[in-house]
């Protein structure tokens, strides 16, 4: 059997010296052998004591009291390695779900700067957009406030990104709206449309279908919603509301 002096085992250890000689003192972890000079010699056994020492100390024990379980007759060093075993894989998992919120902090803080409500809104002239979000907080208390702190979350870079992606995807709707609304290129951009509108809305509260089909009748009742390039067109209203009521008809409710 080979043995290790106490240097030897405090560097495999990751420990002092001087914590071993009072691992020894208080009866703790013992060595197995004392040479006819004095010197501590550990064994296997010992190593497998000092493993379960460190496990119990990282779990917050006292010494005492894991000189209290080591001693115990009851104790088994096979269940006390399952046992620890299932501490350290929560304890990894807590902390890679820590390192996760580090990185997404560490991302916005380098990337992002933070957007104020009246952004949400730029494009718009401020009398406008400050009418139009008033209108909008009187018609559906709540669920704009909520889209606004959703939206509030992404940084400018790809909240620019998802305002020219919808923008894009009305314009193709627009320049398909002689066609039939169930037509597969029509449902392939409103299914695009969807995508964006929930999103900019952060998964409204309620039936997201019947949230859907309702933005679908504003698009016949408030010609303001159906502009494009600044020119509002009723016709494009009514093509939107039925390819949107088909999309929910067929994707949303099946």
């Amino acid at each position: 059997m080979k043995y290790h002096s106490v240097k030897e085992l405090a560097e495999m250890a990751g420990i002092s010296v001087r914590t071993l000689h009072h691992y020894d003192h208080i009866g703790l972890l013992k060595p197995s052998v004392r040479t006819a000079a004095g010197y501590r010699m550990y064994g296997e056994k010992d190593l497998l004591r000092l493993q379960q020492v460190l496990f119990y100390r990282n779990l917050g024990f006292k010494l005492k009291a894991i000189r209290d379980i080591l001693d115990d007759p009851e104790f088994d060093l096979l269940q006390a390695l399952s046992e620890h075993r299932k501490c350290l894989a929560g304890e990894r998992k807590r902390i890679k779900l820590l390192m996760a919120t580090i990185d997404q902090t560490m991302y916005h803080l380098k990337n992002r700067k933070m957007m104020k409500p009246e952004e949400l809104y730029r494009g718009l002239p401020r009398k406008q957009a400050e009418a139009w979000r008033k209108e909008a907080r009187e018609k559906w208390p709540g669920q704009v406030e909520h889209a606004e702190k959703q939206l509030l979350k992404i940084n400018k870079k790809d909240f620019q990104a998802l305002q020219d992606g919808f923008k894009a995807n009305f314009e193709r709707l627009a320049s398909l709206s002689d066609r039939d609304p169930a037509d597969i290129e029509v449902q392939a951009e409103v299914r695009k449309h969807y995508g964006y509108i929930m999103r900019f809305w952060g998964s409204p509260d309620g039936s997201k279908a019947e949230a859907y089909r309702g933005l679908g009748d504003l698009y016949v009742q408030d010609e303001r919603y159906t502009e494009v390039n600044g020119t509002s067109n009723p016709a494009f209203g009514r093509f939107l509301q039925q390819a949107m009521h088909y999309f929910v008809q067929t994707e949303l409710q099946g």
